[in-house]
């Protein structure tokens, strides 16, 4: 099993700090008690640069963070940790299309990199939103409007949320993509085919 780099671990910090920085942004609200924002960028830039493990480690820090901030609801400590640690870290799901974003990348097709990172995006946003969606069915279901289940107010919910986030957080990276592919770049990587050219 391969040693996870320093660099590596010093971005994971770093990109969780980001990523609650961006949290404490005001976010875009889209229904009552649905909102949605681009902070899972950060940490969807360091899936595509170092992989799962780091990118994992990162959104588990992320969601450590929300203690600071006192940005977070606490009805139980399994819901609390489902939400925050475990909901956050498996943001770093995108990661598991590193390499082949990775590989998209060395041969400069553009298109390619897009269409994984979107993947990369959706793949990680659903990881995130599946564990909101069991705490919504589990611990907010008493929440649910009269005549419509936990199941289906926590999907409804969360999905929305997710969907939202998902196609906000891929325009943002494909924009950001497009002006610099350093950015998704590990530490010490070599030149980019199409910037050669």
């Amino acid at each position: 099993m391969k040693k996870i780099k320093l660099v590596a671990l010093i971005e994971a910090a770093f990109f969780a700090a980001i990523a609650m920085v961006l949290d404490l942004l005001p976010s875009i609200t889209i229904a009552p008690a649905v909102t949605i924002s681009f902070s899972m960028v950060p940490i969807f830039i360091l899936a595509i640069r170092w992989g799962f493990k780091v990118s994992f480690i990162s959104g588990f820090l992320w969601g450590l963070l929300q203690l600071t901030t006192g940005n977070f609801y606490f009805l139980s400590v399994i819901q609390f940790l489902i939400e925050y640690f475990i909901a956050f870290a498996f943001v770093g799901f995108a990661g598991l299309f590193h390499p082949v974003i990775q590989n998209s990348l060395q041969k400069g097709s553009k298109l390619l990199v897009s269409i994984w990172v979107v993947v990369a995006v959706f793949v990680g946003s659903l990881a995130r939103y599946f564990w909101h969606f069991v705490a919504g069915v589990v611990f907010w279901g008493d929440y649910a409007p009269e005549g419509m289940s936990p199941f289906m107010y926590s999907f409804a919910m969360n999905g929305l949320a997710m969907l939202g986030a998902a196609v906000l957080c891929s325009i943002v990276l494909v924009l950001l993509i497009s002006a610099s592919k350093r950015i998704i770049m590990k530490k010490g990587s070599g030149p980019i085919a199409s910037e050669r050219s």
